[in-house]
């Protein structure tokens, strides 16, 4: 039977497991660990070899009893920093921090969630599908473990990634893909006090650049935002180099290259303004994840809850994830709520009423109805 106690007393005990972004090695053994003590076969990479960190992805596999496609069930090991020494606050429904760290809340509630499920399958003898059970590392920075995955240990292409803020019902089916952007402005160091005129300001050149560019929300599909700019020193110095980092989404690939060339042309028009140069470095950190709404993993999806007596809340999200990498190669994925909040603070808190609710959802998805 699935149990709530078991459900919260797992979780406690994962968030006092110190996993931050390439330092997932032993949040992998506890979930290797458990793995292993259930008798479910798994196998795991060197991800975390290829970025420098410690960690690995884990995929297990369940053989099914029940015709049906195969399902993937995932969630990711890592958490954003400060997350040492978790001292969860319990209240009620409610578990927080004591607001020294993370909670972990974000994504241990989605791997919690889903070894419940499984472990009600196995304890009830229960006929299910074809499950695959993927962990993975360092989600938070980029999605470097997937990036990194070797995706030969998961031939299932239809996923339910247990990752998303909000309550349970949120099924998010749509994401924005991402440019990464480094803009570094050269200009010509002069004393500012003695011979400005001989000088060409960097931080003015990248001002000008920036003031003309689209940031903020662009439109219902786009968005940009500069997040980094460093550069100078003295007062008494004209700057010759300054660097900014930026980024911009969109969940349109037309519009993302468009608004990538507008922001080029910004740059190049202010540097030639000011004979200035310029170095503009871009890379796609992950594409979109786009699913139709009468694809067959959305309408399963949606069964499931309303089953459960929840509400279906099918969105279009701004955040990107595991499921942006690996709709990159072919696979499909939704995002379930799990009752996050404030992720990413010190404040973040999870009702584990919401995360019951959607380990039923689980549950009820790892059987063919």
């Amino acid at each position: 039977m699935l149990s709530r106690e078991r459900l919260q007393d797992r979780f406690i005990e994962m968030i006092k497991v110190y996993s931050p972004s390439k330092g997932e090695k032993e949040m992998a053994d506890w979930v290797e660990s458990w793995l292993t003590a259930h008798n479910i076969p798994f196998q795991s990479d060197n991800a975390g070899a290829g970025y420098g960190g410690n960690g690995r992805n884990i995929v297990a596999f369940l053989k099914g009893n029940q015709e049906g496609m195969a399902l993937g069930f995932g969630a990711h090991m890592d958490q954003i920093e400060p997350c040492k020494n978790v001292n969860p606050v319990i209240e009620g429904n409610i578990i927080r921090t004591d607001g020294t760290t993370t909670l972990g809340g974000d994504d241990k509630s989605g791997i919690t969630a889903i070894l419940e499920a499984v472990e009600d399958i196995l304890e009830t003898n229960a006929p299910h599908r074809d499950i695959y059970l993927v962990f993975t590392c360092s989600e938070e920075i980029s999605m470097q473990g997937t990036k990194h995955m070797d995706l030969s240990m998961l031939p299932c292409k239809d996923l339910v990634i247990a990752d998303a803020t909000g309550d349970t019902g949120v099924i998010a089916y749509k994401a924005p893909a991402m440019e990464a952007i480094s803009i570094t402005f050269h200009g010509k160091k002069a004393h500012a006090g003695i011979e400005p005129e001989k000088g060409i300001n960097a931080i003015v050149a990248a001002s000008k650049a920036i003031a003309n560019m689209h940031i903020g929300r662009i439109d219902a599909q786009t968005t940009s935002n500069i997040g980094h700019i460093e550069g100078g020193s003295a007062t008494n110095i004209v700057t010759d180099e300054v660097t900014f980092t930026a980024e911009i989404r969109s969940h349109s690939m037309e519009k993302l290259a468009a608004e990538v060339a507008y922001m080029e042309q910004c740059c190049k028009e202010a540097a030639e303004s000011m004979g200035a140069s310029y170095d503009f470095c871009h890379e796609l950190a992950y594409p979109t994840l786009s699913l139709d709404l009468d694809c067959e993993l959305v309408k399963e999806t949606a069964k499931a809850m309303e089953a459960e007596g929840i509400t279906p809340d099918l969105q279009i999200i701004g955040g990107g994830s595991d499921a942006n990498v690996l709709a990159g190669h072919g696979y499909r994925s939704v995002i379930l709520g799990l009752g996050m909040r404030a992720v990413h603070t010190v404040e973040e808190s999870l009702d584990m009423d919401e995360v019951w609710k959607a380990t039923k959802v689980l549950r009820r998805m790892m059987s063919v109805e």
